[in-house]
């Protein structure tokens, strides 16, 4: 009977209602923040007239799973998003920041056990284990390691058991979302259920929505042609919850349930669905869910790539411009590089996008991109006015800040922030609530204690950012010039080099490595295996995917550049051996010389194109760089490099490894040796 409500308010079944038949009663309504005695009614807000027949099939099945007590359409409004924070706010998921200095912006503390992506609980589900998982022989032991599966079958067994009435007493908001600008031929629809106000304002910074979505879909070729997306924050067992909550591990403010947590992909049915965090790319299914795991199958399918990367648009003082997309694994620097303040006179960045990027030729031959996304989802511990002063800019206005610190003058609290404020004379309640933190404090067992979490975020709109490309929001997206590849190797890997050709390149993006950080909540690798930055993002076959990057140059095309970065080399006493931040420009003007095809600045290595030493310009710098040293290929470190990239190759592709990557890995032990 509730499908009979949705499709009679959709205009697709003109029938008489009987709110008193038995299948349609309910002993609850709810408002939006929480339960309501109501008249046995299905409440419904929102322009359901907006929803097609396909649409109304999605919503309908899991209104009759779920059990909700109330509809609303999303339509992206102010006055949407100022009635999702109040409702927050009363329910104490929320607070305001109330200093001067910050305009509309919000502070949230999540459940200290819904801190981070959970990759462990991350599956993609098809027919055939082979499609997700390289099936050719490994080596004895290896485990794989990159995207995880399950069969579509035992994942629905596993959701039944979880998604039946979960959302009781609840509203369900339905999120109408365009990934990329809307209407652009780059683009595509999702529309997400959700029953957290949290996602639906989350969703509005960090995607397109509204009733125009959904108006685009209806008038597109293919109506039926949208990404589901399922997400609901569980239903905890209450005794348990009882329990944790007595031992301060659970916040009875964010509902959760994180002992059943399940975030599956189904990329032959376009669907996605998020069973029991409340958390980012957990619940944001417009995110990593979307923009890369099921696009990245749709964008094999269809003949482009999704990707980790950023978007950026660098101008030399002579005018030149190019765009770079650059993947680096989370929390190394990308949010930083996109918004960078040049050291270097004359020279100008502006932004795209710091996090996703899908790339797709022309017919001209020119490799294009969008930022599929509309805001920044950006990791706030480091971030300060000296590592990147934009974004320290524009976190001042219509901002929602997860697991950071707040303090009694009304604003809020990171570690490396460098407030103008002692810290020790004003009162900063902790992401974990504690009321008097100070830096000193430390566990029974001597841990620090930290202000906010170390994956504490900001959420801000891409429109906030002073230094946004006017052309962020093109339908035909940007030309890519180059494309960078980098990680946090503190050892081995040389400040800069470039690919011999596009084939090196690919390999490059395969054997990436980086030292861990604290973006995933279930990781305990020092030093992991991250190619192209997508480990925890592969939507397909590893094995494929490289066939899919291999097989994109063809003749009449331009390929781009591509480069390999380290900020993050370190001394004997740990030190930084190269200062970064607004000082990389120096190694993009190098990247400029070489896009222009200038030989004089480089010189063959066994591992690639190196600069020469007066390649890069670094006598200026204070204190004074030894250029030799971070341009140095250490045979012996590199044959140990060689050695652990083809262990982990072999071992998560055996016989599905490319020839072309075999090939790649062959000459790199010649050139060593």
């Amino acid at each position: 009977m509730m499908c009979s409500v949705i499709r009679q308010a959709a205009g697709l079944m003109p029938v008489e209602i009987n709110c008193n038949q038995p299948s349609f009663q309910k002993a609850q309504s709810t408002t939006y923040g929480g339960t309501a005695s109501h008249d046995n009614r299905l409440e419904l807000e929102g322009n359901f007239s907006l929803l097609n027949s396909s649409a109304c099939d999605f919503l309908e099945q899991y209104v009759d799973i779920c059990q909700p007590s109330k509809l609303h359409l999303c339509d992206g409004s102010d006055a949407e998003n100022s009635l999702m924070c109040e409702v927050m706010r009363q329910s104490g998921m929320i607070r305001p920041l109330t200093s001067g200095e910050y305009s509309n912006c919000w502070a949230v503390r999540t459940d200290p056990s819904d801190v981070a992506r959970l990759e462990s609980k991350t599956l993609i589900c098809t027919p055939q284990e082979g499609q997700v998982v390289p099936q050719g022989a490994r080596q004895p032991g290896a485990q794989n390691m990159l995207a995880k599966w399950m069969s579509e079958e035992d994942m629905d067994i596993q959701m039944k058991d979880r998604l039946p009435g979960c959302m009781k007493g609840r509203c369900m908001y339905i999120i109408p979302f365009s990934m990329g600008p809307v209407g652009s031929p780059l683009s595509k629809i999702g529309i997400q259920l959700t029953d957290s106000p949290y996602v639906v304002a989350s969703m509005r910074v960090m995607t397109r929505i509204g009733s125009d979505i959904l108006a685009t879909l209806n008038n597109s070729e293919q109506p039926s042609a949208f990404v589901r997306c399922m997400h609901s924050v569980g239903r905890a067992d209450q005794s348990d919850f009882a329990q944790r909550q007595k031992a301060n591990m659970r916040l009875p403010t964010w509902p959760c349930d994180p002992d059943r947590v399940l975030i599956a992909h189904y990329p032959l049915r376009r669907e996605i669905v998020s069973y029991g965090s409340g958390y980012g790319g957990n619940s944001l299914l417009g995110k990593k869910c979307f923009a890369l795991r099921i696009a990245s199958w749709i964008g094999r399918d269809e003949g482009w790539l999704a990707e980790h990367m950023l978007i950026m648009r660098v101008r030399n003082p002579e005018g030149e411009v190019r765009y770079f997309a650059a993947a680096f694994p989370s929390a190394c620097g990308k949010t930083n590089l996109a918004m960078m303040e040049p050291a270097l006179p004359g020279w100008d960045v502006q932004c795209i996008g710091d996090d996703i990027a899908w790339l797709k030729f022309d017919d001209e031959g020119r490799l294009r991109a969008i930022n599929p996304e509309n805001g920044f989802f950006g990791v706030a511990p480091g971030t300060s006015m000296k590592t990147n002063p934009n974004a320290m800019e524009m976190v001042h206005r219509n901002t929602i800040f997860t697991n950071v610190a707040y303090t009694e003058r009304g604003d809020v609290y990171w570690e490396g922030m460098d407030p103008s404020y002692d810290l020790n004379e004003t009162k900063v309640i902790s992401w974990r609530g504690i009321p008097y933190w100070k830096p000193d404090m430390r566990t029974m067992d001597g841990e620090k204690i930290t202000a906010a979490h170390p994956n504490s975020r900001f959420c801000t709109p891409l429109s906030e950012c002073k230094v946004v490309d006017p052309l962020y929001n093109s339908a035909e997206g940007v030309p890519i010039d180059a494309i960078i590849f980098g990680g946090r190797r503190p050892d081995t890997v040389p400040l800069v080099y470039e690919s011999f050709d596009w084939a090196h390149g690919v390999f490059l993006g395969s054997a990436m490595r980086s030292e861990t950080t604290k973006a995933a909540a279930d990781v305990t690798e020092r030093m992991r295996h991250d190619p192209f930055a997508m480990r925890p993002f592969f939507g397909y076959n590893f094995g494929q995917y490289l066939e899919h990057w291999l097989s994109l140059e063809k003749p009449g095309r331009k390929m781009p550049g591509i480069f390999h970065v380290n900020w993050f080399l370190r001394g004997e006493q740990n030190e930084f051996l190269w200062p970064g931040f607004g000082e990389n420009v120096r190694i993009l003007e190098w990247m400029f010389k070489r896009l222009n095809g200038d030989d004089s600045v480089a010189q063959p290595s066994p591992i690639g194109i190196l600069p020469t030493e007066d390649g890069i310009r670094f006598s200026d710098l204070s204190p004074a760089v030894d250029m030799k040293r971070l341009l140095t290929v250490d045979r012996e470190l590199w044959a140990d490099e060689e050695r652990a990239v083809r262990l982990f190759l072999e071992g998560q592709l055996g016989t599905d490894c490319p020839d072309g990557i075999a090939a790649q890995l062959k000459g790199l032990r010649e050139r060593l040796q």
